[in-house]
């Protein structure tokens, strides 16, 4: 009788916990959303496995000397994934609309908005029981508004490393649902005389005035926001080597291998996060919750701001392109040429929202860096 107690306390049903048990059932949902519905699949389903992973009990998956533990600790603890990836999505990124249109610098600033109006409502959520969260920690949640996964995770484990799961399922979740949550904000906010503004072919863009920006925005961030730095350095990094023209090589490193090899380890690394100890609680709820919230204020925002240009500008502008301010990169830019299309088949914005949009995924990193030098 002893060796068969010996045997089944040494299975991982013996010590399946009700928690783990949902935890599973969470990963599984990722993996759903991920290969059925194909929501930012690229890291929902590392992050799905990852949390299958994470809960398997006896495996040792998060305790030290375990696959996850070190990958967390090499990757996030000291975060290296998020800034390879940032350089990564430099690498991808064309900053030409945003130089022939300049103003739509102003959308991407007013759209992380949603990041500082999160961070007082998570605040005030400590007025309810079973929510206590600090200042860093409603710094961390604040700024899911921004819509950028890798600055949300590169934050959080400076700020809230036990709130890391939550906060990057809820960032890389409302990337996702981009098509379903920006439409109807941006439709209650505008017209459709407005949404159907045709606004005026953007000038060509120079390779000199595309070199010489990344250098510019660095020399910039160095000098009043150092704190932005890592972000910020790694991204105009990855931008130089694309517009370079003389390292095609690294150009495209960073694009497709690293940045693809880096992904798998993030993914798994914020699924390793989603055990049940730390991921099924109040907070988290609180936290899915203002993540909404931040993303919608940040839609309303940019949408209002382009509103509000619109009516000093002597050049049409739709408002729509505001709601591109948000730093999903280009998937926000799609949902406003795909609205702008609806309400006038002519009406092609896309290049006009990538110039917010660019500027977006530069406001988050500015964001990020104002709340790291405020409590960090």
């Amino acid at each position: 009788m002893g060796r068969w107690e010996v045997l089944w306390n040494s299975t991982a049903i013996a010590a399946f916990t009700w928690g783990q048990a949902v935890m599973m059932v969470v990963g599984l949902l990722l993996l759903y959303l991920a290969i059925s519905k194909k929501f930012e699949p690229l890291l929902l389903l590392p992050i799905g496995f990852g949390a299958i992973l994470a809960n398997i009990p006896l495996a040792g998956f998060n305790d030290p000397g375990g696959l996850l533990y070190y990958i967390y600790y090499v990757g996030i603890e000291t975060g290296v994934f998020p800034l390879l990836i940032f350089m990564g999505v430099g690498a991808m990124t064309d900053f030409g609309p945003l130089l022939a249109n300049p103003r739509t610098l102003l959308l991407g600033a007013a759209a992380q908005f949603g990041i500082f109006a999160t961070l007082f409502g998570a605040i005030a959520l400590n007025g309810v029981p079973g929510f206590e969260f600090t200042l860093k920690d409603a710094s961390a949640i604040a700024i899911i508004g921004g819509a950028d996964g890798p600055t949300a995770i590169f934050l959080a484990s400076r700020l809230a490393p036990d709130l890391l799961g939550a906060i990057a399922v809820a960032a890389y979740s409302y990337m996702a649902l981009v098509p379903i949550i920006q439409p109807p904000i941006m439709k209650l906010f505008t017209t459709k005389a407005e949404r159907a503004i045709q606004m005026e072919q953007l000038r060509p863009v120079g390779r000199r005035e595309k070199i010489i920006f990344p250098l510019a925005v660095l020399f910039l961030t160095l000098l009043f926001l150092p704190t932005a730095t890592p972000l910020v350095g790694m991204f105009c990094l990855g931008n130089l080597m694309r517009e370079a023209g003389v390292v095609d090589r690294l150009s495209k490193t960073a694009q497709n291998e690293l940045i693809n090899i880096v992904t798998i380890f993030l993914g798994l690394a914020v699924g390793s996060k989603l055990s049940a100890d730390q991921f099924l609680s109040v907070q988290t709820l609180g936290i899915l919750l203002l993540g909404a919230f931040a993303f919608s204020i940040g839609t309303a925002s940019g949408v209002l701001m382009a509103k509000l240009m619109a009516k000093f500008s002597k050049s049409p502008i739709n408002p729509l392109i505001g709601a591109a301010g948000v730093s999903a990169v280009p998937m926000a830019a799609r949902v406003v040429n795909k609205v702008g299309l609806e309400a006038n088949p002519q009406n092609f914005l896309l290049m006009h929202a990538m110039g917010p949009n660019v500027a977006g995924v530069l406001g988050s990193a500015v964001a990020a860096g104002i709340l790291l030098a405020l409590v960090g």
